[in-house]
């Protein structure tokens, strides 16, 4: 596969994401901002990777990543969770502090490191924030049945698998709770209202906004029947 500049990196898998979010091609104001960025020099980039064969972009009608791009964007997750999984498990990086820096290690080349690395952590299927590792052939672990916090019923209960909100203000007010990868959550009760809940986690009870149930994904317990 052609070497790619990190700048050229980052677009793509900033396309991969964004295009997987809104199930649709990406509009270039949409890319801009996400990265940052200017629309001109999105147009810009988009062109260079439309040659390149990674990008289908048509112009106002935005752009989505080929069979070829789809797999560099991969090989850069795959990179970004992997290391991830490595900062937290292995160097007690908080999983609020760990984007930042896989950003930076994301963009190492060799093949072979990640690999080894892989291999190291024996083999992650999920990085710190439940998000799903691709394997070295793009595919993913399949999951059960998941939803948010917040569409969950009354007495139901689940475990926490992931966060639709990887900021580390959010990750940070889920640790002041102890809400964590693994907890095991009971919905008390829901407020039309406000949209806000009440959880039972940890052997107490907690309130929680509708912008942070909507936030927290989980996976419900199934119990079978005596």
């Amino acid at each position: 596969m052609q070497e790619l500049s990190q700048s050229e990196e980052n677009y793509i898998k900033a396309i991969y994401s964004l295009c997987e979010e809104n199930n649709d091609a990406v509009s270039t104001n949409l890319l801009a901002d996400n990265l940052q960025t200017k629309a001109s020099s999105v147009t810009d980039m988009l062109k260079k990777l439309s040659e390149k064969k990674l990008v289908s972009y048509k112009k106002y009608k935005g752009c989505s990543l080929t069979n070829t791009g789809e797999k560099a964007a991969l090989k850069v997750i795959r990179k970004h969770r992997l290391w991830e999984v490595f900062l937290v498990d292995k160097l007690d990086f908080g999983w609020d502090e760990v984007h930042d820096v896989a950003e930076q290690l994301e963009h190492i080349r060799s093949i072979k490191l990640t690999e080894q690395l892989d291999q190291f952590l024996d083999y992650p299927k999920y990085d710190p924030h439940g998000d799903p590792i691709p394997d070295k052939e793009g595919n993913f672990a399949k999951r059960g049945k998941t939803a948010l916090l917040n569409e969950l019923k009354i007495n139901d209960i689940a475990t926490v698998i992931g966060v639709a909100d990887g900021s580390p203000s959010f990750l940070q007010y889920l640790d002041k709770h102890k809400i964590q990868l693994g907890s095991e959550v009971e919905l008390i009760a829901a407020f039309e209202f406000d949209g806000s809940v009440s959880i039972r986690v940890n052997n107490k009870e907690l309130s929680l906004s509708k912008i942070a149930a909507t936030k927290i994904c989980v996976e419900k317990i199934e119990y079978e029947n005596n």
